[in-house]
């Protein structure tokens, strides 16, 4: 007798019309396969049927609240906003606090949110696992089928077979991932699925302990590539499907998670109060150093496959034209949009004339050394910016491993953060804490950046808003006014007017912060347009002040990350989701490595052989000193490496930096038990009450008094939605939030 597929309905989770999906285009309806009591022999001996099936398994990839990057708009995915580093001001009208699901920033860093808010990731994620469920377990029936249409042979017909369950065992394991970082341990359905004629008594289902949870997910991707083909194997077309290192680089990030401190060894009185129904811990309380070995091993892997590389562009000898400009006025630059690279790891120092000035410097082992080892070669302010602008496709990108492709989730983020004189929204903004996180071009901190020790002994760093000032930050650059255009090569790539709290930082503070003063390049305007290359200040005389119609970055301080000169507001280039990049990996792998103290031998994904690893200086370096040397700085020195401490400190600051707007900062701060700290500092920004004839008072540090900065221990995870609670009574809620009767 035919099973029929409703029999197959997990639990949780009620039949509802799927919004449809290909792999980056086209857009599919599975659910009429189900509705139709089609049963699993008519849908899975069809390869047009099959096919469509398997597109609705990716669809839930793409819905709003599954994407990682991605601007917030309603139903969208808003943990890239709701930490110590960025912050959005466009929902703070009081109608705005229902809408949908889309809450004020305010709302979020005051843990005023309930358990009603962004809960359809769960109800997503649980019907793309039962649909990938579907298709693993039925798919082989496709070999009784008439397939003759699609011209494969048996032996085609049988690696497409293995290629495509792979791939929905990915989507399953990484479904279920994006559930585990969210809400911590969550139930592990039985894989050959249950019957929907249960009793909801019979139907409950517990759930697991978050290091069975990983363990199992872990497990699910490292099957998953076994049969995934390689990056080189993958066309254009097939860019956002899933690839052998798409699956290591997704198993890398389980365990490197399964081993921080949110779920190693956590024996704080939140962590007991995180139980299972019958009373057991759900988070192991023994602390297991095998866990970041287990990391460690799995990002090698990764890198040990060959197939990806850290982002460059070529190191530009000489600006691409002359500057242009008559009377002072500032019109266009050349130079602006194809700069002379600027050398890494110059100076501030004295001019002789009771002034300063950048002193440039010969870094030896770096400037003098070609990329990987040195940036000799390279343009590290441009390799970065062209990463995330739309300068690359998703498939001539070295450095993407995984990405959901093209949406206006990723495209809307510049609009967004652009100026509202040039077309934009003006609402995305940094807070004072990332901007000053950046460091210098010598690899200095910037004055305001200290070094801490917290209540628990913990060494971090901090932004120090009552800081002295160092007599070069109180001044600025040459005015346009004076017809001395000395800044160009002075102060590069500063403009005129603009405080040298901006001057001589690292190359990816350019490409990512919109200081103020800043230059927007926009190419929907003329070439004769004084907005081609716009300087836009934030003084609240301005039109992107306080003062102005519409709405104003609060600090002061905004983002240039994703933006790309022609993202006026008629059009934009369209940008890939950086889901997991190469610089993930390497991140990755120097932390795990950093936290050991024995050796370990650990076994292959694949269980051919085993990789060993163990606290190396030189290992640890090789995956930091890439991703430092991509963007202008050097390798730590010894005495850091010697101290794992210290190296903690400063690896959590290169994942601050080199991820920041990447919806990493979230929940680094959790995984690390650090969000109790960090998100209760407040939030400092410029003096946005200042105009432009007061601009020495603006550019002292100033509370945004009216952003709340607290942080409840409930707030490391997120609430389990009631209505789910109220289905399985073996399900249990996060401390802290309400359950169904209460």
């Amino acid at each position: 007798m035919k099973v029929k597929i409703k029999n197959l309905v997990y639990l949780l989770i009620t039949l509802i019309v799927v919004q449809t999906f290909t792999a980056c285009k086209d857009y599919l309806n599975v659910e009429y396969l189900v509705d139709d009591q089609r049963d699993v022999q008519d849908v899975f001996e069809s390869m047009d049927y099959s096919k469509q099936w398997l597109a609705g398994v990716y669809s839930h990839l793409r819905n709003r609240d599954n994407w990682d990057v991605c601007t917030k708009e309603q139903n969208a995915n808003q943990f890239n906003f709701i930490s110590d580093d960025m912050y959005y001001t466009d929902r703070e009208k009081e109608g705005d606090k229902v809408f949908g699901q889309l809450a004020s920033y305010r709302i979020y860093r005051a843990g005023q949110y309930t358990e009603q808010f962004l809960q359809e990731q769960w109800q997503q994620c649980y019907i793309g696992i039962r649909d990938a469920s579907i298709y693993i377990h039925n798919i082989d029936q496709l070999v009784n089928g008439d397939n003759i249409r699609e011209g494969m042979n048996a032996e085609q017909l049988a690696q497409y077979i293995k290629e495509t369950k792979a791939e929905a065992r990915f989507l399953r394991a990484y479904y279920y991932w994006e559930l585990l970082r969210k809400y911590g341990p969550i139930p592990i359905l039985p894989d050959e699925g249950v019957n929907f004629t249960d009793s909801y008594e019979e139907l409950s289902i517990p759930r697991s302990r978050y290091d069975v949870c990983a363990e199992y997910i872990a497990s699910e991707l490292a099957l998953a590539a076994i049969d995934l083909p390689r990056r080189s194997e993958r066309t254009n077309r097939e860019v956002c499907k899933p690839t052998k290192g798409a699956a290591l680089a997704a198993r890398a990030k389980v365990y490197l998670f399964a081993a921080s401190p949110q779920y190693n060894g956590n024996t704080s009185e939140y962590a007991s109060k995180l139980i299972n129904y019958d009373g057991t811990p759900l988070i192991d309380p023994e602390y297991k150093e095998e866990r970041w070995a287990k990391a460690a091993a799995a990002a090698k892997e990764v890198m040990d496959l060959g197939d990806y590389n850290l982002y460059t562009v070529p190191k530009r000898q000489t600006s691409s034209g002359n500057m242009k400009g008559s009377q002072g006025s500032l019109l266009a630059f050349d130079y602006y949009r194809y700069p002379k690279t600027i050398e890494p790891g110059a100076k501030i120092v004295s001019d002789g004339k009771n002034g300063w000035m950048l002193q440039q410097v010969t870094v030896p082992g770096y400037s003098d050394q070609n990329f990987p080892q040195g940036w000799a070669d390279i343009d590290p302010e441009e390799s970065y910016r062209q990463l995330f602008d739309g300068s690359l496709t998703a498939y001539s990108n070295p450095e993407l491993i995984f990405t959901r492709g093209y949406g206006s989730e990723m495209d809307n983020l510049s609009l967004h953060q652009m100026p509202r004189s040039l077309g934009g929204w003006n609402c995305h903004g940094l807070t004072m804490k990332m901007y000053d996180a950046y460091y210098m071009a010598d690899g200095s901190d910037f004055y305001r950046y200290k070094e801490g020790i917290d209540d628990k002994g913990n060494s971090y760093f901090y932004s120090d808003p009552n800081a002295v000032v160092p007599d070069y930050a109180k001044g600025y650059t040459q005015s346009k006014t004076s017809r001395n255009f000395d800044y160009y090569s002075k102060w590069a790539p500063l403009t005129p007017d603009v405080s040298l709290q901006n001057a001589n930082r690292e190359p990816r503070f350019y490409a990512s912060v919109a200081y103020n003063g800043s230059i927007w390049e926009n190419e929907g305007s003329s070439i004769n347009d004084n907005k081609r290359y716009a300087q836009v200040f934030t003084y609240r005389d301005g039109g992107d002040g306080k003062d102005a119609s519409g709405f104003y970055y609060w600090t002061g301080i905004g983002i240039r990350k994703y933006y790309n000169p022609s993202d006026w507001s008629g059009s934009r280039i369209s940008k890939a989701e950086p889901a997991i990049r190469y610089a993930e990996v390497l991140l990755t792998y120097a932390e795990a490595l950093n936290e050991l103290t024995g050796t370990y031998t650990i076994p292959t994904y694949d269980g051919t052989g085993t990789i060993t690893v163990s606290r190396n200086q030189a290992e640890i370096s090789k995956g930091l000193r890439p991703v430092r040397v991509r963007a202008g700085l050097k390798d730590f020195t010894d005495d850091y490496f010697a101290d794992k401490n210290e190296m903690r400190k400063r690896i959590k600051r290169e994942w601050q930096i080199e991820f920041m707007g990447e919806a990493h900062r979230y929940y680094d701060l959790r995984r690390w038990k650090d969000a109790e700290r960090e998100e209760a500092m407040p939030v400092w920004g410029y003096n946005m009450d200042m105009t432009s004839t007061q601009k020495d008072l603006w550019h002292i540090p100033h509370e945004i008094s009216n952003v709340p900065a607290i942080f409840a221990e409930k707030m490391y995870l997120w609430p389990i939605l009631q209505d789910e609670l109220r289905k399985d009574r073996k399900l249990t809620q996060n401390p802290g939030w309400k359950t169904f009767d209460e």
